[in-house]
């Protein structure tokens, strides 16, 4: 016998000026289920899910929640219905105790006052229920992210939520820490609980899903049992074209090395800041890509400012191409054609309330001066031939940036850099928390820039990316540069262990 969804949303149509987000995607959840809603960025899934909660309305189609039609208008209905959320930037106040942020707005009163007491004691029991051995008295910016998206967690359940959605929580975790995650979602499982999980990483998925649904394009392609679709497949599923193409670039990569060159575009000698980096060596030839590989925290972020004046180095020095230079703000770097995409590309790269035009001529602007203002006609070619060239969606100069996926925000990142026509691009994370298909394209872009002699210095913390695209490779351990090798029959393992001891073999 079927079981009845707790979740189901029938023939959803959505669309905003210019563009079908939604065009008649059909969606079902069952009590006591993982299910994975997977697809490129720009692909539905956060709209789809913005309908289910209440944050934008429907143009078409019906939603039920148990049997009965749901309508919500905003979150807080949702949330009362026993939908809850858990978004991927804990929004917690970390100023607060712990049981002050399970029980926000909904704490225990007595005579008008909060009762602390009482408040405390409901969130030792919904953190006891979730087998968590968290302090409710203790203040949340002490603990993890990891514990702190717990707290969020164990907050989403007390609304006795049918349907809990977690939206990337892996994205900043370690190993450990997923491990926990996935240990509270099974005890949800078991109390019925319907879980949506939204992730970028295919092994996490494979783990914890039982049931997968792929959209592309703003259409559904389908629904399917996590048992019973290869990886291979749900990837060629969620892009709609073969991933062939990145087979040839580790290839093409490790062919092309730039040791031969005298002198290289970039050489940094004992550059160091105190309390960030110990002081590095470290040489990147015209057209290499230079890879930065280590664990969280290792110094690959560190180095990486450095490099493009984000921060002022205490020791050492820079030359480019043999003539040394004071890199003592990002501003001097930009003149010497050094740009820096930085991992934190909500704060330090995107300006959410511009449009998709305003933000790639950001730095080329702010280069020439305010003063000369670039006309709107060279506004308008610079957009467009970017957003053709990186395949940004949707292909709408006026868009504003916040409205878009979180790849295609990357790409409008990396079309303002690409705008200033770069000598050295520092890419720190470009393809973090984005689909498998956009991931596949910054990667392409990235060997076809070295093709044509940008030199790159490329962060990630996967591993295999750093080895498919580098030509060299620089390993961090606890802010100390431990090694750099040219990227000849290196495997991961090799890069685990020299992570792990320190010392190259």
């Amino acid at each position: 016998m079927t079981p009845t969804p707790i979740v189901e949303m029938t023939d959803i149509s959505i669309t905003f000026p210019g563009v079908k987000a939604l065009d008649s995607v059909s969606f079902r959840m069952f009590p006591g289920e993982v299910h994975s809603l997977m697809g490129e960025n720009g692909a539905g899934k956060s709209t789809l899910i913005k309908a289910l909660t209440g944050v934008y309305g429907i143009d078409g189609g019906t939603i039920t929640l148990d049997g009965d039609v749901l309508v919500v208008n905003g979150p807080a209905q949702a949330q009362a219905a026993g939908i809850s959320t858990v978004y991927q930037e804990v929004n917690l106040l970390p100023n607060l105790s712990v049981a002050e942020n399970i029980m926000l707005g909904r704490e225990p009163r007595r005579a008008g006052l909060v009762d602390w007491r009482a408040t405390r004691e409901r969130a030792a029991v919904l953190l006891e229920r979730l087998n968590l051995d968290i302090d409710p008295a203790s203040q949340l910016s002490d603990h993890s992210l990891a514990v702190q998206q717990l707290v969020a967690i164990a907050r989403a359940t007390d609304v006795q939520a049918k349907v809990l959605i977690l939206d990337e929580p892996t994205s900043s975790l370690d190993a450990g820490e997923v491990a926990e995650l996935f240990r509270v979602i099974r005890g949800l499982k078991k109390d019925g609980v319907a879980i949506l999980f939204v992730s970028h990483f295919l092994d996490q998925v494979y783990e914890i899903a039982d049931r997968l649904t792929v959209l592309r394009n703003g259409s559904l392609v389908g629904e399917y049992l996590t048992t019973d679709i290869l990886r291979i497949e749900l990837v060629h599923k969620m892009i709609g074209k073969e991933l062939a193409a990145l087979d040839t670039l580790e290839a093409k990569t490790r062919t092309a090395t730039a040791e031969s060159e005298e002198v290289p575009y970039l050489r940094a000698t004992g550059l160091g800041r105190k309390g960030s980096v110990e002081p590095f060596d470290l040489r990147i030839g015209e057209g290499e890509v230079v890879g930065l590989a280590g664990l969280l925290g290792s110094g690959r972020t560190e180095v990486a400012r450095l490099l493009t004046g984000a921060d002022h180095a205490d020791s050492g020095d820079v030359a480019i191409r043999g003539v040394r230079k004071r890199l003592r703000t990002p501003r001097i770097a930009l003149k010497e054609r050094i740009a820096y995409s930085s991992e934190d590309r909500k704060k330090e790269g995107i300006v959410e309330d511009l449009s998709v035009r305003d933000n790639i001529v950001l730095a080329l602007q702010a280069d020439r001066g305010w003063f000369r203002r670039i006309s709107k006609k060279r506004q308008d070619e610079l957009a467009l031939s970017y957003i053709q060239a990186l395949n940004i969606r949707p292909a709408n100069p006026d868009a504003l940036v916040g409205n878009l996926s979180g790849g295609n925000q990357q790409k409008v990142l990396l079309a303002r850099w690409l705008a200033v026509a770069p000598r050295l691009l520092v890419l720190d994370e470009p393809t973090r928390g984005i689909d498998v298909g956009a991931k596949a394209e910054i990667q392409k872009l990235v060997s076809s820039l070295a093709d044509e002699g940008m030199s790159v210095v490329f962060i990630s913390a996967e591993l295999e990316e750093v080895l498919r695209l580098s030509h060299r490779i620089a390993v961090m351990r606890d802010r100390k540069k431990v090694a750099d090798l040219a990227n000849e029959d290196i495997t991961v393992g090799q890069i685990m262990s020299l992570i792990a001891s320190g010392a190259e073999a």
